[in-house]
């Protein structure tokens, strides 16, 4: 039997737009879902009811007064939840820590502004770990966000609560976030389409410092197509904003509707962490991918040497000064999490010519693996070194074995994030335990088009949306 949370996200704009469906009665659809099945699933930490269902009320009306529905904007009545990360003016935000936990958001947030004039109705807030420094998503505010698939794994993280919240039904697609593979991670265990953009393509702004640049927003979606649409809505450079990506011609939307021509595309199983080991799942995964592309016409070769081991203590070292940029007062910090701790105490002792040696080194590393990385139009990888880790794997160890297990288990993500390449997981396989098991596609820089085109011929290939955790029909 259909349900109302089966529709894609462009499909549910479309129905909403010809008067088959109501924003009123999808909001009330998952606004009863999320009320039956968050504690279970760990998806949200606030949920905005009553500001949902006057929205709802509004974009209803808005559909029966317009002279021609069709000139609605793209997102018209269409439920969109917000990472905890992201400040919405007069709604809760706490970062995933208990230092916040009665801030309220004194702002919008860029793509909180977009989104709105897209005409999407907010549901909530999507759970987070503190500050989105984990991969993983646990923290002192909220359940622990679990992929619907097995409620005893994590979701990942950091947008683990937006990636939960969309494969278990409770929002068709979600904004996330990602500085290390923050979407990509969690999409890969919830079995979803995850988009990293270009660095400089959806705005950080005006509350969040854009800093070294290896953080974006970016959408988690069921659908190719669905993400390639919230992509359209978000992108676009503010004011302020220290990152412009290089112009893309047309829709992003566009891109998910032609075939990507003959690709050249490298592979690699090679990670910059030492002592990291690829799961046979995964590896099972990334050569089935391999073949599935050969198949569809592309030139398969693998990846030269480019980024070792040297460039992750610089990349560590970013991170630890990262953890610092939110302020927490000195009286505080008793209730930070012993990980954050740990990272802030990094970052706190790191010196201003060693941050910037680190930023230069990075750079250094990149400028001379771009031009071998120039010469594919993508690059395949595992998205995880393993499938989905039981909660806890992490987040009750030490903060040194808990970042250890961290790094080792997403080798492959934080290189994009430091050179800002767009990147995707594509949720192709499941192993034999029926976990998902996603595999990561790297552009070049302003190359989310090119990246859609393939992704969208890999999803009529072997198409993902039939798969459905058992939770999607409770």
């Amino acid at each position: 039997m259909t349900q109302t949370h089966d529709l894609s996200a462009t499909r549910m704009a479309a129905a909403v737009r010809t008067r088959e469906v109501s924003p009123v009665e999808l909001t009330e659809h998952y606004l009863t879902r999320i009320e039956r099945l968050n504690e279970q699933v760990g998806a949200y930490v606030t949920v905005t009811a009553d500001r949902a269902r006057e929205e709802a009320r509004q974009a209803e009306k808005a559909v029966l007064d317009a002279a021609d529905p069709a000139d609605l904007p793209p997102l018209h009545g269409v439920p969109v939840p917000i990472k905890d990360l992201n400040m919405v003016s007069g709604v809760r935000m706490t970062f995933g820590s208990s230092v916040y936990s009665d801030l309220d958001g004194f702002a919008d947030d860029h793509v909180v502004t977009l989104l709105r004039q897209a005409g999407s109705v907010l549901l909530g807030k999507t759970t987070t770990p503190e500050f989105g420094l984990p991969c993983y998503t646990e923290s002192a505010v909220a359940p622990p966000a679990r992929t619907p698939w097995d409620l005893s794994r994590s979701a990942g993280g950091s947008s683990g609560g937006a990636a939960a919240a969309v494969a278990a039904g409770l929002a068709p697609v979600a904004q996330g976030s990602d500085g290390g593979g923050s979407i990509r991670i969690p999409s890969s265990a919830c079995g979803l389409f995850g988009l990293k953009p270009t660095r400089g393509r959806v705005s950080q702004g005006p509350v969040i410092p854009d800093l070294f640049g290896l953080s974006t927003n970016g959408p988690i979606a069921r659908t190719v197509r669905d993400a390639a649409l919230l992509l359209d809505v978000m992108a676009g450079y503010q004011p302020g904003d220290l990152y412009a990506a290089p112009p893309v011609e047309g829709t992003f939307a566009s891109y998910a509707e032609r075939p990507p021509g003959r690709l050249r595309i490298a592979r690699s199983l090679e990670t910059a962490v030492p002592g990291a080991e690829v799961h046979p799942d995964c590896v099972a995964a990334y050569d089935a991918a391999s073949e599935l592309l050969e198949e569809l016409g592309h030139e398969i070769v693998d990846l030269p040497p480019m980024l070792g081991p040297d460039v992750l203590p610089h990349f560590v070292t970013l991170w630890g000064v990262m953890a610092t940029v939110t302020p927490v007062a000195e009286e505080s910090e008793h209730l930070l999490q012993p990980l954050t701790r740990w990272l802030r105490g990094h970052g706190e002792a790191t010196t201003a010519p060693q941050l910037f040696q680190a930023h230069a080194a990075l750079q250094g590393a990149l400028r001379a693996a771009f031009p071998v990385m120039d010469e594919f139009d993508a690059i395949l990888h595992p998205t995880l070194a393993q499938p989905p880790v039981p909660v806890g794997y992490f987040h009750d160890q030490e903060p040194a074995e808990n970042f250890e297990r961290q790094t080792k288990f997403t080798p492959f993500t934080a290189v994009y994030n430091i050179s800002g390449q767009p990147a995707v997981s594509v949720p192709l396989h499941v192993n034999a335990d029926g976990l998902p098991i996603g595999i990561m596609l790297a552009g070049r820089l302003g190359g989310e088009g090119t990246l859609i085109s393939l992704s969208a011929q890999l999803e009529e290939a072997r198409p993902w949306i039939g798969r459905k955790p058992d939770i999607w029909t409770a």
